[in-house]
């Protein structure tokens, strides 16, 4: 998935949804973006103590987080308030949000904390590969198998799978951690979501570190 680079034909139908936000700040957009982050992270932990019907809403959280993440930068531009601090204050709080929802779902009972904990050091260190080539004045890179779109879909997705198989089909399992079952080994939609992320996200990560060093002149 790199849906990053369908940005130019998503352009005109983004635009359309800022119109509505241009008299919100950049940096309202991003706290709101932010604190949507937060709660769905919140529902992904209750549900260890309630049901797992809680992930349709934290599903729709996401999206929505998602939404308002990109709504930020259009209005941005769209309005002239882009700035230095604008943008760091924009890396910030995705990286903060991107913790909230990861950490969520880790604690949620239906993943393995562990992997959920390398699919989000994954994450991070896509994200500081990025920046870092703006950094050192190569350009910010939002290249690779995992941008941060792509993980906000993936995220949203699967949640919304763990809802939908945890209605009372015939199908339906008893126990999140009787899901699927390969060679033994018991896993979760939520698992597959966060190997994803540990595999997409290092591959991204060294792809856009190796695609930096060699742009720099030797001896830098």
């Amino acid at each position: 998935m790199v849906l990053e680079g369908y940005r130019a034909r998503l352009q005109p139908y983004i635009q359309r949804l800022g119109r509505p936000f241009y008299g919100w700040t950049p940096s309202q957009l991003s706290a709101t973006a932010l604190a949507l982050a937060v709660a769905a992270g919140i529902l992904a932990v209750a549900v260890r103590w309630t049901t797992p019907l809680l992930f349709l809403p934290v599903a729709v959280l996401i999206f929505f987080a998602g939404l308002f993440d990109v709504l930020d930068g259009e209005v941005a531009r769209a309005t002239h308030r882009t700035s230095v601090r604008g943008d760091l204050l924009d890396h910030v709080i995705d990286r903060y949000a991107d913790l909230a929802i990861v950490l969520g779902i880790a604690a949620s009972g239906f993943a393995n904390p562990i992997l959920a904990l390398l699919a989000l050091a994954s994450l991070l260190l896509t994200s500081y590969m990025g920046t870092q080539a703006q950094a050192v004045g190569q350009g910010r890179l939002y290249g690779g198998l995992l941008s941060r779109a792509d993980r906000l879909v993936v995220l949203a997705l699967a949640a919304f799978l763990e809802f939908d198989w945890s209605l009372p089909w015939p199908w339906a399992p008893s126990a999140p951690w009787e899901r699927f079952q390969l060679y033994g080994i018991g896993f979760t939609v939520l698992d597959v979501a966060m190997l994803y992320f540990v595999i997409a996200g290092q591959w991204t990560a060294i792809a856009r570190a190796l695609r930096v060093y060699r742009a720099l002149p030797p001896g830098t």
